[in-house]
């Protein structure tokens, strides 16, 4: 597994700032937090979507590709970064962990 973090650097209220991404090795999300403007937390994993969160059904692009998007910052993370932004966002009422 591979983690990545991006920043999205727009003014949208109701879109993700920082986004926290697991990916597999053929580079799909299996997991992913996202964190809004108003400091609210959503995730998804393979099972659950959250209320505005979903994995994408496409592979990830290249860190590069990301990068070269002047809206986009990305960076590797560790698995134990990503887990504490996973382990800091609870599910959704109604979806079990």
């Amino acid at each position: 597994m591979k983690y990545l973090k991006v920043n999205w650097k727009h003014t949208f209220p109701k879109e993700p700032l920082e986004l926290f991404m697991e990916i597999d090795d053929a580079d799909m999300e299996t997991r992913k937090v996202h964190v809004y403007p108003d400091g609210h937390r959503e995730r998804a994993d393979t099972n659950l979507p959250d209320q505005d969160t979903e994995l994408s059904y496409v592979p990830m692009p290249p860190l590069d590709e990301i990068n070269a998007d002047p809206e986009f910052e990305g960076c590797w993370i560790t698995r134990e970064e990503f887990e504490k932004e996973w382990n800091k966002t609870p599910p959704q009422q109604g979806h079990d962990a």
